[in-house]
Order: structure tokens, then sequence, then C-alpha cells
């Protein structure tokens, strides 16, 4: 999918046209080589969904479990939604299985 550049100055359109027009084997990429070793690659670092606030009445157990089980008791909102999106996620595969 194409940005739209039409907001961008004519001088800058035209270089972007004329790269675009280019073979990919005439484009220098030798300041950006290419990467082949991804062993330290980390999935969905940059990735961050939209949240929503709500107010949501849970089982004092259940907080206190999450809680005793997240550093100085911070994060366990994060471990909660956690333990949620894979509950989620077990329920569509085995939908999908069906």
């Amino acid at each position: 999918m194409k940005k739209d550049t039409t907001e961008l100055p004519a001088d800058i359109q035209a270089q972007i046209r004329a790269l675009e027009a280019l073979p990919n084997d005439q484009i220098d990429t030798t300041d950006a080589p290419e990467t082949l070793d991804w062993s330290d690659a980390r999935r969905g670092v940059f990735y961050r969904p939209v949240k929503q606030q709500i107010t949501l009445r849970i089982d004092a157990d259940i907080i206190a479990w999450f809680k005793a089980r997240a550093r100085d008791g911070r994060g366990y909102q994060t471990d909660i939604n956690g333990a949620l999106r894979e509950h989620v996620k077990r329920t569509i595969r085995s939908a999908s299985q069906s």
C-alpha cells in the first residue's frame, strides 16, 4: 500500500517517483546491509494494542494470586490481560478445529 505523497513538495515527489521506477538491482543498499541472522530477533516488540479502561470485578483470591507472582506487586494487570489473551487464543484455535 502506497502512502499519499500529494502533501510533499513537487521536487520530493519527483525524487520518490524516480526511486520507485528504479529496478531492485540498481538500488544501493550498502548503507543498510541485509540481515541474514535473525536469531536475536523478537516478535511483537513494537506492537502495542489499544487499551480500553473498564471496571471489572474479579474475585479477590484471583487478584491476590496474580499480585503475589508480580514483581513488587506491579504488572499484575498485564499478567491478567495476558492470561485472558491466551484463553481467547485457545478458544479460537479449538473453535477452528471443530
